[in-house]
């Protein structure tokens, strides 16, 4: 999800379309987030880790 949102956040910059910015944008960061939960040990989703 975090890689994902970073190629959106780059098509949108390059393109202009702002709507990729902004789901580009939003992907990162909850993929960010849920990286972060993963890597302290936090079950996420009912899952032990996340990736």
């Amino acid at each position: 999800m975090l890689i994902l949102g970073v190629i959106l956040l780059v098509i949108g910059l390059i393109t202009g379309v702002s709507i990729l910015w902004t789901i580009g944008l939003i992907l990162a960061v909850i993929g960010a987030v849920l990286w972060i939960l993963g890597a302290t040990g936090h079950a996420v989703a009912g899952r032990r880790h996340y990736w």
